[in-house]
């Protein structure tokens, strides 16, 4: 099992050259933020990342968190790796200053958490849905909850989860069961919850559920729900979080993946009613949850990236050591040398480069909606976060799929024993087009609530930026550009077609939506990569960086435009083939 190393010098590249990340800083008042920092910071998360995490990600796969008397216990270990990662001030990187954060950009926050997802995706799950949860009870909350909640969250000295599905409910949220009771400045909840990641544990002192339920006078549907704050440890007379809330973790799924990170079914209020208190206004709890949810959605777009990389890594070190084949003169030939591996380690490093690129893109728009120009400027990088978003969960968390699958191709048959390591990244890979809302969610939101609510708006804006971008693209990289250009106007074509044809066939949507998403997300991985391959040689031709890694980053330019660009071909031609041959069959006929 090879070791985790960061990806250092592309991050950097992807930060410096294509986010602008110093010009990003000045625009929002972070002027002590230079890349000489951000070159620190992501050197010390290296380090903690591949020195302590990495090497406990097998030990979560093979000793799974349990479920005993008094709750569930974590892996051994993982507690202590906690304990280190908030010492060293990690969860408050990008946290409000109000609450005892440190206040830096969440693009940087990004990269920084694409190690601990790729040294640990199990481990980092704890962590992850706290930033959202944060940005939920920062926009939602009242000043209460925030003055008593946040610096514990901001801090890590607690973490948060998300509380959404039910038994019965699945991704239908209008039939969740959950009740609220009011009880003076509180609430009393009773009700199951399935799907809750690291829903209980010993890491730390306590645990804040956000939960959706209804209350006893409300409405029908999604309109009908409301957000609660429910803490594991409620105060106590001193004012200390000692006293156990009516909840618990009464079971522990039994995953395919991700053994390490414990999966609960969480029982509210078997004792009478666990206390909670309402965020947000009464039956507004779906808007509040969305903004946790996008905020994960993003987070686990970023985690398909990563566990694609450790599982690159391996393959690539494996190819490198692995002897197969010989030439006339006797001498042993590695298999990186045979062209078919070679291919396949291309498409995996192409579509890495495209993955990362793109998220941290997609995440320093976060940055400059919330921080950069007018109230106007701001909106308009608000409404690209949010179509942004579901390509970002939907397109990367797909990608890594193939990934992954490729990183046990490499290994042949080796790659399917357990021992290896490789499978490992395989099966945990396979949950992050589930979680979140599914690939078909993530489609059905891009069509429904980003094109088509405002007449593709937001996505003509987009394209017109890629546009602008080929024409000023060097004539060395015509090949390239020509290639982009192509993929530009079939999501032109694709975004016109759904604009007319979803007025028509109320099914035209749905049945296209995942094509498009796949499509647009390879049209934006290329022209990033064009993007890189433009910097690269304008660099180059300056006598800066380091010319290997720049010519390199040329030719995987070209590897991605050549091989993966033409995808959108075929994703146009499903596209506008239209819903009649999916929906044609009868039900009894499947």
């Amino acid at each position: 099992m090879s070791d985790y190393r960061f990806p250092r010098q592309d991050a950097l590249f992807v930060l410096q050259q294509l986010v602008g990340l110093e010009a990003l800083c000045r625009q929002a008042g972070l002027d002590e933020v230079n890349d000489e920092l951000v070159s620190a910071i992501l050197d010390e998360a290296a380090r903690f990342g591949a020195e302590q995490l990495a090497p406990s990600n097998v030990q979560g796969d093979r000793q799974p968190a349990r479920l005993g008397e008094q709750g569930v216990e974590e892996t051994a270990g993982f507690a202590e790796l906690y304990r280190q990662f908030r010492d060293a001030g990690w969860p408050a990187l990008a946290g409000d200053p109000r609450y005892g954060g440190q206040g830096l950009p969440n693009v940087l926050s990004t990269a920084v958490n694409e190690i601990w997802q790729s040294a640990n995706l199990a481990w980092s799950l704890c962590p992850l849905l706290t930033q959202g949860a944060i940005e939920a009870l920062q926009y939602h909350g009242s000043d209460t909850l925030k003055q008593t909640y946040l610096p514990m969250l901001v801090s890590g000295e607690w973490v948060a989860t998300m509380n959404l599905t039910e038994p019965d409910a699945g991704s239908d949220l209008a039939a969740i069961k959950t009740r609220a009771v009011p009880e003076g400045d509180h609430y009393r909840l009773s009700g199951q919850k399935i799907f809750i990641t690291w829903g209980d544990h010993r890491m730390t002192d306590n645990i804040v559920h956000l939960v959706l339920a209804r209350l006893p006078d409300a409405p029908a549907g999604v309109k009908g729900i409301s957000l609660f704050l429910v803490p594991k440890f409620l105060p106590d007379e001193q004012g200390g979080f000692t006293e156990l809330n009516d909840l618990q973790a009464s079971a522990l799924e039994h995953k395919l993946g991700i053994h390490g990170s414990p999966t609960c079914v969480m029982n509210y209020g078997d004792g009478g009613g666990a206390l909670g208190y309402l965020v947000g206004e009464p039956n507004a709890g779906l808007a509040c949850m969305f903004t946790m949810m996008n905020s994960a959605r993003q987070a686990v777009g970023l985690q398909g990236l990563s566990v694609a990389e450790r599982a690159y890594q391996q393959a690539r070190d494996y190819a490198r050591e692995r002897l197969q084949g010989t030439l006339p003169d006797g001498r042993r030939l590695t298999i990186i040398h045979h062209p078919d591996v070679r291919r396949m380690l291309m498409q995996m490093k192409a579509s890495l480069e495209a993955m990362r690129a793109l998220a941290y893109v997609a995440a320093a728009e976060v940055d400059r909606a919330r921080h950069v120009g007018e109230a106007s400027d701001q909106n308009r990088h608000q409404a690209r976060v949010e179509l942004y978003t579901p390509i970002i969960k939907g397109w990367l968390t797909e990608l890594a799929q193939e990934v992954a699958y490729l990183a046990i191709q490499v290994y042949g048959g080796m790659g399917y024993i357990e021992e290896t390591g490789v499978a490992q990244y395989y099966r945990d890979a396979r949950i992050l087009t589930i979680y979140e809302g599914t690939t078909g969610i993530q489609a059905l939101d891009l069509v429904g609530r980003k094109i088509l609510a405002d007449r593709g708006a937001a996505l003509v804006a987009l394209l017109d930026e890629i546009d602008a971008d080929l024409q000023v693209a060097d004539k060395s990289l015509e090949p390239l550009r020509q290639r982009v250009s192509r993929a530009l106007q079939q999501a032109r074509q694709a975004g016109q077609w759904l604009l007319s044809a979803a007025a028509e066939n109320p099914q035209a949507a749905g049945a296209a939506s995942v094509p498009l998403l796949m499509l647009l997300g390879y049209l934006c991985g290329g022209w990033q990569m064009l993007n890189a391959a433009q910097r690269a040689g304008e660099l180059l031709q300056a006598g800066e960086g380091d010319a290997d890694f720049l010519r390199a980053k040329q030719v995987t330019a070209r590897f991605y435009c050549e091989q993966l660009l033409p995808r959108c071909d075929s994703l146009l031609a499903a596209i506008v083939a239209g819903p009649e041959a999916v929906m044609a069959l009868k039900e009894e006929q499947f």
